[in-house]
């Protein structure tokens, strides 16, 4: 590992200037990041060709003067010419840390790409040589961070006597703290302006030694790393315990925190590991021990995730919870195939439904809202797939209705098929592992189906 040439550290400006030579678009830079602070910053040009309008500065169109320094913790020099000669000598005379715009060698110090949570600020800086790197880093650090975690900060700062007061020992302090700064319902309870309210209950359950649980149903999404929403990341660095599915991914499992406790409950079609009621059992208990508990559902826990009979649980052991979606199998394969479950003229709605165990009665409907112009999107009928078409033009369903199926939508390893309603109730369809999506609908053969395997009868393989 190599050694740094810079010295990260945070510099303290408060009721000071920042004096920014120059009056371009360099210049407009570094006031968007140094107008972050509560200095007094001053731009001072003889020409003035940025808008600084929407910014806090004072601006003075004339030459550089010596005394323009008084009082200043930082120079910015943004420009080239006499002016600036003379900011940077003077600067160096008064042993003012300066700053020479794309100028490294002239510089006593460089700006990082700044994630700002004040009072929190987080700094990433490459010493000037890969700018572009920062800004990516930066970018993932925004990500793990919550927008209000800053004013999450400032609650903790104005609790820390009192938390002193009612928490003697240290390591119970810490405690606190940690589940300040991470709480979801915290953070809800700022966003809706009782943050104060909420950190001191928080603050006096731990000041009588109790630790309150939560569960977190959290939609995973189709599989792919990459879909997970933010806050379902964040939560997953935060969570003790992590109960998941067997459909969830293990790189989607382990993206949790490194000492999170991993249960498989392992609902695979024919292999139950764990009953429903098991599982509900156990989320009870884990969250009744104070555990912060992360339960990990495929797709969006709220459609064919069984979320009511968990929630319905904890609400009866009156355990918190709250739900974070993602996305859903069926809007991960309308995005793998462009496929537009909603078009105009075409498809005013789209279903979702779930095939298996589906009675005639249902099996109805869905056939005349097919009919009507709308897309069925049907789930978990990968094994009865030829005979659900079957029954749907048994009930007036058009033979030439077009249908898309996806299997693994979302991931790498996804396979396509495309034909029609007819195509699919005579063919013999082994499909590949992985769940599958099924299509049905006008709007379908509006999607991007070039890749997909084409059932002309017979016996095929989606691999």
């Amino acid at each position: 590992m190599g050694r740094l040439n810079t010295f990260p550290l945070s510099y303290k400006v408060q009721g000071q200037r920042i004096v920014i030579i120059g009056g371009g678009e360099e210049a407009l830079n570094k006031i968007r990041l140094v107008t972050k602070t509560t200095a007094q910053v001053v731009i001072i040009s003889r020409r003035i060709e940025a808008d600084f309008s929407a910014f806090a500065v004072t601006v003075f169109q004339r030459g550089f003067a010596p005394s323009d320094l008084d009082n200043t913790a930082l120079v910015f020099v943004a420009e080239q010419g006499v002016d600036a000669e003379l900011a940077k000598t003077e600067a160096r005379a008064r042993a003012i840390p300066l700053n020479v715009v794309d100028v490294p060698a002239d510089c006593d110090f460089y700006t990082p790409s700044i994630v700002d949570r004040a009072p929190l600020t987080v700094a990433i800086s490459t010493e000037g040589d890969a700018p572009v790197l920062a800004r990516l880093v930066r970018a993932r650090i925004e990500a793990l961070l919550s927008p209000r975690l800053g004013r999450i900060a400032g609650l903790a700062g104005g609790l820390r006597k009192t938390a002193e007061r009612l928490i003697a020992d240290g390591a119970a302090r810490r405690r606190f703290y940690e589940a300040l700064v991470t709480s979801p319902e915290v953070e809800a309870a700022e966003q809706r302006g009782e943050g104060q309210l909420a950190a001191e209950q928080l603050l006096a359950a731990h000041a009588n030694g109790e630790s309150n649980g939560v569960v977190w149903l959290i939609g995973a999404g189709p599989g792919s790393e990459d879909l997970l929403t933010l806050r379902a990341q964040r939560l997953l660095q935060e969570a003790d315990v992590i109960v998941h599915d067997q459909l969830v991914p293990s790189v989607v499992v382990e993206m949790g925190r490194r000492d999170a406790e991993r249960i498989d409950v392992g609902k695979a079609k024919g292999n139950h590991s764990f009953s429903q009621a098991q599982i509900n059992t156990l989320l009870v208990r884990l969250a009744g021990q104070g555990k912060r508990v992360a339960r990990l559902k495929s797709g969006d826990p709220m459609v064919f995730g069984r979320a009511g009979e968990e929630i319905a649980a904890l609400c009866k052991a009156g355990i918190a919870y709250s739900i974070v979606p993602g996305i859903s199998a069926a809007l991960a394969a309308a995005a793998d195939t462009a496929t537009p479950l909603t078009l105009r003229k075409v498809s005013s709605g789209f279903i979702t439904a779930t095939a298996h165990g589906a009675d005639d009665g249902e099996l109805q409907h869905w056939a005349a809202l097919a009919q009507s112009g709308l897309t069925l999107a049907l789930y978990m009928g990968k094994s009865i797939s030829a005979d659900v078409a079957a029954r749907l033009i048994a009930h007036g369903a058009a033979p030439g209705l077009p249908v898309g199926i996806v299997v693994n939508a979302g991931r790498d390893a996804k396979a396509t098929y495309a034909g029609t309603l007819a195509e699919l109730a005579a063919a013999r369809v082994t499909f590949g592992n992985g769940p599958a999506i099924i299509f049905v609908g006008e709007a379908v053969a509006a999607g991007d189906w070039a890749e997909a395997a084409r059932l002309a009868g017979g016996s095929f393989r989606i691999a």
